[in-house]
């Protein structure tokens, strides 16, 4: 199995939480930020997994980008999940938050969702990780199959 890991971050939380998915993942597992992909990446994948931060209820801007970006026969039949990293705040719950939105595109562009999209919580808009998320992460990627 041939997985690619995409993931930005402002303050390492969502590279860590990427990072434990990518070691619970067996098989080829590639963890690569947003600004260091290759299109060459994008080729042969089994599965994709899209993370970001939270940010006004949206993902970041490059992940946006890379999302509205790549074309739909590149995703479409290849199995795709999404995560967040996000705060747990009643303001943050009205606005929404990004794995839900992440995930919608990729279902649109014709990805096949493997599970639900999920949100791992940090402390403060900077960090760090509330206790446990990084093995949660990992748990969550085991059940991908």
């Amino acid at each position: 199995m041939k997985t690619l890991i995409i993931y930005d971050s402002a303050y390492n939380n969502t590279e860590k939480i990427a990072l434990a998915v990518g070691k619970a993942i067996t098989g080829e597992v590639k963890v690569a930020k947003i600004d260091k992909l290759n299109n060459s990446d994008l080729e042969g994948l089994d599965l994709l997994i899209v993370g970001a931060p939270t940010y006004g209820g949206r993902p970041t801007p490059p992940i946006i980008s890379f999302l509205d970006s790549i074309p739909n026969n590149l995703v479409k039949g290849l199995k795709v999940a999404a995560f967040d990293t996000r705060l747990s705040t009643r303001l943050v719950k009205v606005f929404g938050y990004a794995a839900p939105k992440i995930a919608g595109k990729l279902k649109n562009k014709g990805g096949i969702p493997v599970l639900p999209p999920e949100g791992f919580f940090v402390k403060a808009t900077e960090g760090p990780l509330k206790d446990s998320e990084l093995e949660r992460a990992a748990a969550w990627a085991k059940t991908i199959w």
